[in-house]
């Protein structure tokens, strides 16, 4: 088979996942639902955390579904496609969501994508991640800290179980987790990180 056949399921894989990951979708929600451009309210970012803080918290779930949702689908349709680069597509879905062309790169954190991607690898380290992510958001109302705790989650659940095929792509999406989430680590710190209910700094 010649080489350029042999790049074609990983790009195409690749491609797909970027493509379904940077659809903004906290963004075309709160602007449909005329909440105003979510880029200049609160934090900023353009996740579920800050879509609440328009107050609406349908808007908000919405938002979460459909972030992890697109990393799961970029992994079930790039299996169909692309059989065997579900992995590859994974990368491409988190990456866009981080940073969307259509942004400017300036995209989200990915902590609702990561949840998506997990679930579509491995759905026993979904749950773990689940049980993680909202029970300490129920338990300390931080957002950061049960969004990174989650993602830190993701490759020790997954070694766990045994699926180390997946524990690197795991581990390395759940570092750049942590470095989109580094002014809240700075703000975590300094005690000044915002819970869920209170107005953002």
């Amino acid at each position: 088979m010649a080489t350029e056949y042999l790049w074609a399921g990983p790009a195409g894989a690749l491609v797909l996942g970027y493509l379904l990951g940077s659809i903004p979708f906290g963004v075309l929600l709160t602007r449909a639902a005329g909440a105003g451009d979510l880029r200049q309210i609160g934090s900023g970012n353009i996740g579920a955390t800050n879509v609440l803080r328009t107050g609406r918290k349908g808007l908000a779930a919405a938002t979460l579904l459909l972030d992890a949702a697109k990393g799961a689908v970029a992994i079930v349709l790039s299996e169909y496609l692309f059989p065997g680069h579900g992995v590859v597509a994974a990368a491409g879905a988190f990456l866009g969501h981080l940073y969307p062309v259509w942004l400017n790169f300036k995209g989200g954190k990915g902590v609702a994508t990561l949840m998506g991607i997990v679930l579509a690898l491995h759905w026993p380290s979904a749950i773990v991640y689940a049980v993680v992510w909202l029970g300490l958001l129920g338990a300390l109302r931080i957002s950061s800290v049960a969004g990174m705790l989650a993602a830190i989650s993701a490759p020790v659940s997954a070694a766990y179980f045994g699926k180390f095929d997946i524990v690197l792509l795991l581990l390395a999406l759940g570092l750049l987790v942590l470095w989109k989430h580094r002014e809240n680590i700075d703000r975590l710190m300094s005690g000044t990180e915002p819970r869920i209910g209170a107005k953002s700094g």
